[in-house]
C-alpha cells in the first residue's frame, strides 16, 4: 500500500495542560457503582504520584432502585459538573466504567463546563460517551486510560506507570506498541485519534448532538471491547459501517477483546468487516479492558504504521 500523506488538519482540538505535583484531581462516578476499598486504594496511588485527589460527594452512592448505577443520574451529573467547574481542579478522573454515562451526559451543564476551560479527563469503556461529548462540545483532547478503581490501575504496575507518564510526562510516551501487536491489514496512515469502546460507539450512532465519529481531515479509529460474543462484535461493526460514520477513517488500531472468546476465532471477523475499508489496521495494540492496558490520548494527530507495529503521536497528549 502506498503511504498516505498527512491530511490538511482542521482547527486542532485543545490540549489541556499536563499535571504537576500538587495538582488537585477530582474522582467521579458517571457510570457503575464503585467499591469503596478499590476507590481508597486508587486514591492512595494518586497521592503517591504527588497529586491531591478528592472523591466527589456521590462517588460511593448506589441508585435506590437500579443497583448497577452509582447513584441517581442527577447526582452523577452534578458531581461531574461541580468537579469540572471547580477552579482548583486540574483533572477529572472517572473511578470506573460499567454503565450509566448515557443516562447522565445530557444532564451536564455544558455551558458551565465550556466556561470553566480545558481540563484533563481520564476514563475508558462506558466513558467513551464522555470522550465523544467532550470532543464535540468542548473541542478537547481526552485520555483513554485506566481508572483509579479498576484492576489495571490497581494491579498492573506497567499500566499504572504508562498513565502516570501520560499525565505528568507526556512527551515520554509518544510511541505506542505492545508485544502482541501486528498488522491485520498492512500499511501506514495519518490522522487524529478517536474512538474507544466499540459497543458504546455503535450505540451512540445517530444520537442527536453526539460527536461526528470521524474527525474532519481524517481519523485513526481506536476500537476495543469486553465480554461480547463474536456475533455481537459483528453487529456493532456492521452498525458503524452501515451508518456511514466511518467515512474518512484513514487507519484503525485495535486494542484488547477481553472475554470475547479466543482471539484467533475473532480475528477472521475483524478482517472480514474492516479490510474492505482499504485502510491499514494494527491489531492487539494493548489498550482497553485487558489486565494490562496502554493509555491512548484521543484527539491527537498520529501516525499508524501497521508493519512497524506502532502508533506514534505527533505531539504529546497534554500541553
Amino acid at each position: 500500500m502506498t503511504p498516505q500523506s498527512p491530511p490538511v488538519p482542521p482547527v486542532p482540538p485543545v490540549r489541556p495542560r499536563r499535571l504537576r505535583p500538587g495538582d488537585r484531581v477530582a474522582v467521579v462516578a458517571p457510570s457503575g457503582r464503585v467499591p469503596a476499598e478499590r476507590l481508597a486504594a486508587g486514591l492512595d496511588v494518586l497521592r503517591g504520584w504527588g497529586l491531591d485527589p478528592v472523591a466527589m460527594p456521590h462517588v460511593l452512592d448506589v441508585h435506590p432502585r437500579l443497583p448497577y448505577l452509582a447513584g441517581t443520574d442527577a447526582d452523577r451529573a452534578r458531581d461531574l459538573t461541580d468537579a469540572w467547574c471547580d477552579p482548583s481542579v486540574a483533572a477529572v478522573l472517572a473511578a470506573r466504567g460499567g454503565y450509566g454515562t448515557q443516562r447522565m451526559v445530557d444532564l451536564l451543564d455544558w455551558t458551565a463546563l465550556r466556561a470553566a476551560g480545558p481540563k484533563v479527563f481520564v476514563g475508558y469503556s462506558d466513558l467513551t460517551v464522555l470522550h465523544e461529548a467532550l470532543a464535540a462540545r468542548l473541542g478537547l483532547v481526552t485520555v483513554h486510560g485506566p481508572m483509579p478503581a479498576t484492576a489495571p490501575f490497581l494491579a498492573d504496575p506497567a499500566s499504572r506507570e504508562h498513565l502516570r507518564r501520560t499525565l505528568l510526562e507526556p512527551e515520554t510516551v509518544t510511541e505506542l506498541t505492545s508485544p502482541a501487536a501486528r498488522a491485520l491489514v498492512p500499511g501506514r496512515a495519518f490522522g487524529t485519534t478517536f474512538g474507544g469502546c466499540l459497543s458504546m460507539l455503535a450505540t451512540e450512532a445517530g444520537v442527536p448532538g453526539r460527536a461526528a465519529v470521524c474527525p474532519p481531515g481524517g481519523g485513526i479509529l481506536l476500537l476495543e471491547d469486553v465480554g461480547e460474543e463474536p456475533y455481537r462484535i459483528d453487529r456493532w461493526l456492521t452498525q458503524l459501517l452501515r451508518s456511514g460514520i466511518l467515512a474518512g477513517v484513514t487507519g484503525i488500531a485495535l486494542g484488547s477483546w477481553h472475554d470475547c472468546g479466543p482471539y484467533e476465532d475473532l480475528r477472521p471477523l475483524l478482517l472480514d468487516r474492516l479490510a474492505p475499508l482499504g485502510v491499514p489496521v494494527l491489531e492487539e495494540l494493548g489498550f482497553g479492558h485487558g489486565p494490562t492496558t496502554l493509555t491512548v490520548p484521543l484527539g491527537v494527530p498520529a501516525a499508524l504504521d501497521a508493519d512497524a507495529r506502532t502508533l506514534t503521536l505527533k505531539e504529546p497528549a497534554l500541553a
